[in-house]
């Protein structure tokens, strides 16, 4: 198969998904992120990946949910994160992912909806038919980056993150590397509460569940 990768922030309030505040208080945004992370983890966990792989940053101690998410990491080789930005990052955890010698499909923690059965759908692609595989994000983003070797991802160290165009510019610039591009099916990733609320009716779990409490609770305080 493929070596999974998921990148991620240690969902620290403060830290990780700054952009749920407001509505949400750090806090709040922190445990959206944690039951993101963690249904992320579980659907990775239940592929049938040669090797699962986080690339991660920040301090696991002051996370949410920090002992579940020890625990859910059990299966995972953990890596740091390195460079000074999100591209810089993102080529060298593919680089360090490809160390196990196969191909490395990458998702974020974005995107809790994703089932095992996508996640094996989108590897055997990425394994059987292409160089690449990319997953448009509704945003004009994209959830997925698969690659056959780590190299083209050094050409997107330069592409701009998180805008409208990141996509567009992402698939050009893997079609600058002469790669053949398998496109995946579009998904919502979570980016506000208002993606929160429609990732959420897409989808089980602890994301769900999570982001229902804190709807109710923030209905309620209208």
């Amino acid at each position: 198969m493929t070596t999974l990768l998921v990148l991620a922030k240690a969902p620290i309030p403060g830290f990780a998904k700054t952009r749920l505040t407001p509505p949400l208080s750090p806090n709040e945004a922190a445990t959206v992120a944690a039951a993101a992370l963690l249904d992320t983890l579980d659907a990775v966990r239940h592929t049938a990946a040669d090797h699962r792989v986080l690339a991660w940053t920040g301090d696991l101690a002051d996370a949410c949910r920090a002992d579940e998410l020890s625990r859910s990491l059990a299966d995972f080789a953990l890596v740091p994160q390195r460079g000074r930005t999100f591209g810089e990052r993102l080529a060298n955890a593919h680089a360090d992912a490809a160390a196990f010698g196969t191909p490395v499909l990458q998702i974020g923690m974005d995107t809790p909806q994703l089932t095992p059965e996508d996640l094996t759908t989108a590897a055997d692609l990425l394994t059987d038919a292409a160089d690449a595989v990319l997953g448009p994000a509704a945003d004009g983003g994209w959830w997925a980056l698969g690659l056959a070797t780590p190299q083209p991802a050094r050409a997107l160290i330069t592409v701009p993150m998180s805008t409208p165009n990141t996509g567009a510019l992402t698939r050009e610039a893997l079609h600058t590397c002469g790669l053949h591009i398998h496109t995946l099916p579009t998904h919502r990733d979570v980016d506000t509460f208002s993606d929160a609320v429609l990732v959420a009716a897409q989808s089980t779990g602890r994301f769900t569940t999570t982001v229902s409490t804190l709807r109710t609770r923030h209905l309620a305080l209208r």
